[in-house]
């Protein structure tokens, strides 16, 4: 599929989808979320693909909704909610929303955020599984600035990434937070420095893509997110029959014979 917002391409089973307004910040359209939806169908499709990671050109990862849009709201244009298909109708209605499909991806993502992330841009890259920031990424929710409330999910979002306290900061002062207090809250996972950022962030993609199970990973990223919705022994029992079903799988079966081997994996999946 040819896009205009974004940028697609797989390279040793990652697919990096990149924001591509960087005149703009990679400020956020209604095209370019629909780029992004169909961008990850496709990564989601495609069996070379393990791994997928998100980030934006220029200097920026995301600049949040794109400000004419909004102003034209300002001016008495309505905004409804558009209704979007299930990414996944199997899977529970929590990740079946606007924004909310991430976790029904089954690949795991990873935000490699390069440069501001706000709003909107903000939103996106806590639905992603993994973010590796920059030293040159600065966060804001932005919201309370803008008259606005906090939208998309991350009031149930945020305080299960970096708790209570973080989140109604981040909320409600909607400050600025460069990236070392945003990995010492817990909001990013590493801190790279600029020049080392995207060899940093595929050097970890591609250890994910080579080295572990890809029926794992999609198994445990569903796990985790649905453990969000349960309590402790629902979740132990999800985990007991996934368990026994692991040890007549493929995967399980060559992650013992290349430990063994002494020899890389071949994992296929299955």
């Amino acid at each position: 599929m040819a896009y205009e917002q974004i940028l697609y391409g797989v390279t040793d089973r990652i697919a990096t989808i990149t924001l591509n307004r960087p005149d703009r910040l990679n400020a956020w359209t209604s095209q370019m979320e629909g780029e992004v939806r169909q961008s990850m169908r496709e990564a989601s499709d495609d069996d070379d693909v393990r791994v997928i990671v998100l980030t934006g050109a220029g200097r920026g990862f995301c600049a949040g909704a794109d400000m004419d849009n909004l102003d034209g709201i300002s001016s008495g244009t309505r905004r409804e909610v558009p209704k979007t298909e299930p990414f996944d109708a199997a899977i529970r209605p929590d990740f079946q929303t606007q924004y909310s499909y991430f976790p029904a991806v089954p690949k795991p993502i990873i935000a490699a955020i390069n440069g501001p992330a706000a709003g909107l841009g903000l939103i996106m890259s806590l639905y992603c599984d993994i973010r590796i920031a920059s030293d040159a990424a600065v966060f804001t929710t932005a919201f309370s600035r803008r008259g606005l409330i906090a939208e998309h999910g991350i009031s149930w979002l945020l305080p299960r990434i970096v708790g209570h306290a973080h989140a109604l900061d981040l909320t409600l002062s909607a400050r600025r937070v460069e990236a070392s207090e945003a990995l010492r809250m817990g909001l990013v996972n590493q801190v790279l420095p600029a020049e080392e950022h995207m060899s940093g962030v595929m050097d970890y993609a591609l250890d994910l893509a080579e080295n572990v199970s890809p029926r794992s990973t999609r198994i445990m990223k569903r796990q985790i997110y649905e453990a969000l919705m349960q309590d402790l022994a629902e979740a132990v029992r999800a985990a007991n029959v996934e368990m026994f079903q692991s040890f007549s799988s493929d995967d399980f079966r060559e992650g013992v014979a290349h430990y063994v081997e002494k020899r890389p994996a071949a994992f296929t999946g299955t």
